[in-house]
């Protein structure tokens, strides 16, 4: 599985920390981690919540990544903002027990994690214990496991109420605020693991397109 970290502004400090615990436990399962960043506080291209989310879903509909790892001080805003967005079904996950239950309830392919609230002493031990729980053995099992059945029922449902409810991606991305767009995917290793990873010639067109667009402007 290719899981992707996104970092936003406030706590690009803690990247460092964050990639390294995901790393620890993502790493020996067989899954690779992509690290889009923010690496640091003082990063060129800086990322807001919003912007998570419309990076997040830009990786997730292309199939760049198959998951995605990120959040912000609460964790309330980038979850919010991935759920906005086709095809993204992120939970808001504190500890290992919201891992779990978020991994074999709801089988969704993001999470947001708080990185200022609650986040002291031993907060990287927090964090692999979260990565454990939630990327370890099959998701979507259900539980309790005798409503494996509905569950799995009402997140199909569920999935088809955002079909009807959002616009497909590239529709999304050819109307979104295209400075949004331009400042979202600027990120240092963006292209490296983009365009190496993702699978739909529609996005990975169109994202060709904007930062083609991006390099005429900074060379105008």
């Amino acid at each position: 599985m290719k899981i992707a970290l996104i970092t936003e502004n406030s706590q690009a400090a803690k990247n460092q920390t964050i990639h390294a615990a995901l790393t620890a436990v993502a790493e020996p399962m067989g899954h690779q981690v992509f690290n889009y960043g923010m690496y640091t506080a003082e990063d060129k291209a800086s990322l807001t919540y919003v912007m998570n989310g419309l990076l997040a879903a830009i990786l997730l509909n292309s199939k760049a990544a198959d998951f995605v790892v990120t959040g912000c001080g609460t964790g309330m805003g980038a979850m919010l903002a991935c759920n906005a967005m086709p095809g993204v079904f992120c939970g808001l996950v504190i500890d290992p027990t919201d891992a779990f239950l978020f991994g074999q309830i709801n089988d969704g392919n993001a999470i947001s994690m708080p990185y200022a609230k609650g986040f002291g002493w031993a907060a990287e031990l927090n964090l692999q214990d979260v990565y454990r729980k939630l990327f370890e053995g099959e998701r979507g099992l259900g539980y309790p496991k005798e409503r494996a059945e509905i569950m799995a029922k009402n997140r199909g449902i569920l999935k088809g109420l955002k079909e009807v409810t959002c616009n497909d991606m590239l529709t999304v991305l050819k109307n979104v605020d295209q400075d949004l767009l331009k400042a979202a995917i600027a990120g240092e290793k963006f292209q490296e693991y983009f365009f190496a990873n993702a699978q739909d010639e529609g996005i990975r067109d169109y994202i060709k397109g904007v930062l083609a667009d991006s390099r005429v402007l900074e060379n105008a």
